[in-house]
């Protein structure tokens, strides 16, 4: 039988291993290589930005080094400066041997007696001078809490209306004031005592120990005593209602004065009426010095003065200038507290 079925064709043979062509081995780095600028020439692929890119990575690293001995350098002069103003200002201590010499310090000394604010007058007052009152009341505060001789309570009473609603826009940081007390009550409490669920609770001081701080009073104050309750009249008007604090000490059989500035200060010829946090300020340096001139002089505004009749120069003007920062007035500057002398 014939076989008409073609066999299929046979399969070249593989070249041995005399007949392959030679291969160009290409070396393979572990790493990429960069490509520098001068070999871009030799890369036309790559674009003009990508050159300048290149270049610029270049100079960079051609210029780390310096670059970052220049910023190290520009730290140090810059902590050096700022270590010498730190001396300038602490008269040529250190600032960590002036924590040292404050660390040393002899402790507080409590001068035992009260001071109450009276915050009676709310409905008196605008919204502006609300304002300024409850910024005299942390100023004296602050000054309370820095002093040496901090007075051993301050009582601030009738807090109510438009002065509670600042003090709580405010976030409510009088609660956290220590040795401060807020009552809703007026200070009358503190010699009647008063009844609580039934119970009664004996007075925090006997009335005659009780002395109302006014401008308009009579009498003049000669000198603090330990258990005894001075009240501040605490009502910015800028000496709108004449007598309203003595009127009411008077009213109350409680007695009243005011401070000797006028026996102290002779050449004072400005109204005599201070905010509260002044008056304040006052009673507390009497509590560290005793001394009413070096107290009145450390505390009143300084451009009030007048020598032989003229302003004080100006150059002793601007030494006194104001008084201390923390005696000012956000918002009305010279507020009047007319509970003040």
């Amino acid at each position: 039988m014939t076989n008409t079925e073609s066999n299929p064709p046979a399969l070249p043979e593989p070249p041995s291993a005399s007949t392959e062509s030679p291969q160009t081995e290409i070396p393979v780095s572990s790493e990429a290589q960069p490509v520098s600028a001068s070999d871009s020439a030799a890369h036309p692929a790559l674009s003009k930005k990508a050159q300048k890119r290149l270049l610029k990575a270049e100079r960079f690293a051609a210029t780390k080094a310096e670059w970052r001995a220049r910023e190290k350098e520009k730290k140090r002069e810059k902590k050096a400066k700022r270590k010498a103003e730190a001396e300038a200002a602490n008269d040529g201590e250190s600032p960590a041997k002036k924590r040292r010499v404050v660390a040393t310090l002899p402790p507080k000394i409590l001068y035992r007696a009260r001071v109450v604010i009276d915050l009676g007058f709310d409905d008196l007052m605008s919204e502006k001078e609300v304002v300024s009152l409850t910024s005299q009341l942390a100023y004296s505060y602050n000054s309370n809490r820095r002093s040496r001789t901090p007075f051993e309570s301050i009582l601030c009473t009738t807090l109510n209306g438009k002065t509670l609603k600042r003090l709580q826009v405010l976030g409510n940081q009088h609660e956290r004031w220590r040795h401060v007390q807020f009552w809703e009550k007026g200070y009358e409490h503190l010699w009647e005592g008063e009844t609580t669920k039934g119970v009664h609770e004996e007075p925090r001081c006997p009335k005659e120990n009780v002395v109302y701080l006014t401008g308009d009073s009579e009498e003049e104050i000669h000198e603090l005593k330990e258990g005894e309750t001075y009240i501040i009249g605490g009502i910015c008007d800028h000496n709108r209602y004449k007598s309203l604090c003595l009127n009411k000490a008077e009213s109350q059989s409680i007695r009243h004065a005011r401070l000797p500035i006028g026996t102290y200060l002779k050449d004072f010829p400005t109204r005599k009426i201070l905010t509260v946090n002044q008056v304040f300020d006052i009673l507390l340096h009497w509590a560290e010095h005793r001394n009413w001139e070096k107290a009145l002089y450390a505390v009143m505004p300084k451009r009030k003065f007048h020598q032989g009749g003229q302003k004080t120069v100006e150059g002793d003007a601007d030494q006194a200038a104001d008084t201390d920062e923390n005696t000012q007035v956000h918002a009305d500057g010279e507020a009047d507290a007319e509970g003040s002398t």
